[in-house]
This record gives C-alpha cells, sequence and structure tokens, in this order.
C-alpha cells in the first residue's frame, strides 16, 4: 500500500496539500530547555524557526517536547491534522525541508499511513495550537537507508506547529447507483469505513477511462484546483491482482488534484461530488505507461475504488 501511495502523492518529504481551519495558539514558544537542539530565531507559533545543531548524543528513544501548549482540539485517530514543520538532522545545523517557505501546511491522518512512524507517536494526543519539537530515532525515521538529502541512520529533529485539524468521515455515503454493465467491474457498497470488494470481470478491459459513481455523494463537484481526502482501493485488471490501498491500515491520503502524477485518477476524479464513491477503470496510457513501478506492469489496466471524503 505504502509504495502506491508513493506514486499516487507529488514527491515532497512526507506528503502534501493545502491547510483549512484556523489556529488556535497557545502562548508563545521558547527554545527547548529539554537537551533538544535549540531554537535560535523564530521562537513563536506560526514563525519559521531555526535550529541549532544537537550536542552530543541524540536520544535512542523518540523524545517530544511541547515548546508551547496550544487551546485547540485535542488529535485523535481518524483526525486530518494540518502541520507546519522545519526538520534537521541532529548532527547537522541546516534543515532538509521546511513547510514555512512554502507557505503550504502539511496533511496528516493521525493513526493512519504516510508518513513516518515518528510523526504519528509524536503528534498523537497533542492539541491544535501548540509547537512541538521532536527528535525521532532512525528506526522511526527513514532507517538504515535514509531518504533524500538525509542520512542512513539519521537523528530526525522536527519542529512542528500543529495549525488545525478536522475528522474525516470513515466512508463515502451517497445514493447507490445502478451497477448494470456486466463488462465492468463490481464495487461493494458498504459504509462501515472497510475495504469495498472489487470484483473484476474475465472480459476484455475498456480502452477508454471510466468514471462512475457508486455511492453518489451530496457535495460539491470537485475542480482541478481542489485537494481531496481519500480512501481508495486498487487492483490490475489482469488477474484481478490486489494492489492494496488505505484501508488496509484505516487510513487516508490527500490528493492535490493539480499536482496528482496519475492521468487516470485526475481526470476520473474530476468534477465527481464530495463524499461519493467511485470506480475507476484507467486504461493504459492513462496510469503508469512508460515503466513497471513498483510491481505494477508497464500499460496495465487498472481499477480503483476511491471514496472522496473532504477536503483538507
Amino acid at each position: 500500500m505504502r509504495r502506491l501511495a508513493g506514486l499516487l502523492v507529488a514527491p515532497l518529504l512526507l506528503l502534501s496539500t493545502v491547510a483549512c481551519g484556523s489556529e488556535d495558539k497557545g502562548s508563545d514558544s521558547v527554545s527547548s530547555k529539554g537537551g533538544l537542539p535549540a531554537i535560535t530565531a523564530g521562537e513563536k507559533f506560526g514563525q519559521k524557526p531555526t535550529l541549532a545543531k544537537g550536542e552530543g548524543d541524540p536520544p535512542k528513544q523518540l523524545k517530544v517536547e511541547v515548546i508551547s501548549a496550544g487551546k485547540g482540539a485535542t488529535l485523535k485517530k481518524g483526525d486530518l491534522a494540518q502541520v507546519n514543520y522545519l526538520g534537521q538532522e541532529w548532527d547537522e545545523d541546516k534543515p532538509f525541508d521546511n513547510s514555512f517557505d512554502r507557505g503550504q501546511p502539511f496533511d496528516v491522518s493521525i493513526g493512519g499511513g504516510g508518513v513516518i512512524e515518528g510523526w504519528q507517536k509524536a503528534l498523537d494526543g497533542q492539541k491544535v495550537g501548540s509547537r512541538l519539537e521532536a527528535s525521532i530515532p532512525a528506526d522511526l525515521g527513514y532507517g538504515a537507508q535514509g531518504q533524500g538529502d538525509i542520512k542512513p541512520n539519521a537523528t530526525l529533529v522536527f519542529v512542528m506547529d500543529v495549525v488545525s485539524a478536522k475528522s474525516v468521515p470513515v466512508s463515502a455515503k451517497g445514493t447507490e447507483v445502478a451497477q448494470d454493465n456486466k463488462d465492468l467491474p463490481k464495487v461493494g457498497t458498504n459504509t462501515d469505513g472497510k475495504a469495498p470488494k472489487l470484483t473484476i470481470p474475465t472480459s476484455a478491459p475498456p480502452k477508454e477511462l471510466v468514471a462512475s459513481y457508486i455511492l453518489e455523494g451530496t457535495g460539491p463537484a470537485l475542480t482541478a484546483k481542489d485537494g481531496v481526502v481519500v480512501k481508495y482501493e486498487a487492483a490490475l485488471w489482469k488477474d484481478s491482482k490486489p494492489l492494496g490501498g488505505t484501508y488496509q491500515s484505516d487510513a487516508t491520503i490527500t490528493w492535490k488534484l493539480d499536482q496528482i502524477p496519475v492521468k487516470g485518477i485526475k481526470d476520473g476524479v474530476i468534477g465527481k461530488k464530495l463524499g461519493s464513491r467511485v470506480m475507476l477503470v484507467i486504461p493504459p496510457g492513462q496510469g503508469f505507461p512508460d515503466a513497471e513501478q513498483q510491481g505494477i506492469p508497464k500499460d496495465a489496466t487498472l481499477v480503483f475504488s476511491v471514496d472522496l471524503l473532504t477536503k483538507p
């Protein structure tokens, strides 16, 4: 699931999209006094921080310090949180990434996937409006392989501002639409948050993109400029081989439609109503046409069930 998810988002450090909701700020922040690298500038919530280089050996376990406590809601499993962050390796004095420069907080599905485990553990139970500093050991970060400019076995230090949070529906819930075409896949209509069953026929796949309502919601139609929080299940048409999805980890993922790299998903979702479940049959040329990627054959026909849950 994570490998496929990584092919369906823009390649930022973690994932990406726009923020929503209001800030509920706590008191002004102060530099760390708990042995974590000092915040040397931009100490207040909402300001881009700078971090000193860590001193001595880094903590072997996750260490989280609340620099300033917010007064907003407590983050819980199933919430979608928007977080501004700056990340730096313990033994470096320059960040490898930050969202402050982009002016775009990062979406995190609490209790789901899509981010390193250290982020999930650090954010769980925190309040909106809080500024945190966290030291994340390699086994909760990018491990022995590293990531991009991040060295193998690196201890990571993050300053995180929890900008906002909202609850996300567990499932699409709309009017059932008849699935009469025997030459197209059938998709389950359950609304319990579990993966809908995909039943793919043995006939030849369609040559054009199919984007059909399974459950038709009542929300606004999505535009190319929107972001959308989704759950999905995917399979290859050939042999009905499962490709996974987000349901197994009860996670969501956020797609910013003007950045999603898969043409068939983008074209199939734009114009569909928020709150719907949509079946996509993506023909060769609109999926991953150039080469095999993460076990998905070149020019494969793909089948998706996508729940369009909410806007971020």
